[in-house]
């Protein structure tokens, strides 16, 4: 897909989240895979600017069972540069 932030091929699909980061990224998920599983933290957020020119939002989000039980990570990026540019109000 052209529009990709990160291109992923399918064979990502059931990796492990760690695996799927490139070295210098890779101490960071880390910390963020610890944080879930040790049932301290749920979601982590972040945002920084790719190549001067796209606005990029990323979340990880720990997938649990009703009990509590980790279950794995979800991760979502999104090219967020058309969202900073929205002014005011649109409301349906």
């Amino acid at each position: 897909m052209p529009d990709r932030i990160f291109p992923r091929t399918k064979s990502v699909i059931g990796r492990s989240v760690y695996n799927c980061h490139p070295p210098k990224a890779q101490s960071k998920v880390k910390k963020i895979l610890t944080s879930f599983h040790e049932g301290t933290s749920d979601r982590e957020e972040f945002w920084f600017s790719l190549h001067g020119e796209h606005f990029i939002h990323l979340e990880y989000i720990a997938v649990r069972r009703e009990d509590g039980t980790y279950l794995g990570c979800l991760e979502v990026g999104q090219d967020a540069t058309y969202l900073r540019s929205l002014k005011d109000e649109k409301r349906r």
